[in-house]
């Protein structure tokens, strides 16, 4: 019998708003640890330990905000930096708009997947095994790209809210199911 789908956040990239302009000299010069190259990158580099996020500022008032596991983590991240940048006597006005615009995620479908089958059937799709690999799968609904492996293994890109991963994940086991794609473990006996 197959497994259950297994998967897994593993990278949030955001984009925050704080409508206001920022002084990141002013920043570089209060904030330790922080780090600020204007002839090498136009951003400041704001890291944290917890939760394990980085955050580039720019001087428009716009961060990058990448490598929160789930929604919440990338909520408290935004708040603690918003929190220290304050701490050390930065004014910031107003509340942080955040914005997800692309959740990463890993998945396994627990059982093993005929890409060359797939290929054939699947609509929106690419597989050049002598190239990549994995198949290429553009999803429709939700909007997000699969990279699946033979191994039943996968990546999920492009989703902006979580439970569009996990709707991705049923959808594309239940299709491959009804395509006859999934090498289920009945048939290795």
């Amino acid at each position: 019998m197959a497994r259950k789908p297994t998967l897994r956040v593993e990278n949030i990239v955001s984009t925050v708003s704080l409508d206001q302009a920022l002084d990141l000299y002013a920043i570089e010069r209060s904030v330790p640890g922080v780090e600020y190259n204007p002839e090498q990158f136009p951003g400041l580099v704001f890291r944290l330990d917890r939760p394990k996020v980085t955050a580039l500022i720019f001087k428009s008032g716009k961060m990058v905000v990448t490598g929160a596991k789930s929604v919440d983590e990338l909520v408290k991240a935004v708040k603690k930096i918003i929190k220290s940048l304050r701490n050390h006597g930065i004014i910031i006005t107003g509340r942080p708009k955040v914005q997800v615009q692309n959740i990463v995620a890993s998945a396994n479908l627990g059982v093993e997947v005929n890409l060359e089958k797939a290929a054939f059937l699947l609509e929106n799709c690419m597989y050049e095994p002598e190239q990549f690999p994995g198949l290429i799968y553009r999803m429709d609904d939700p909007k997000v790209v699969l990279l699946i492996f033979s191994s039943g293994k996968m990546v999920i890109t492009g989703a902006k809210k979580e439970e569009e991963i996990y709707k991705a994940v049923l959808n594309i086991f239940k299709k491959l199911k009804n395509l006859e794609c999934l090498r289920l473990e009945e048939e290795y006996l």
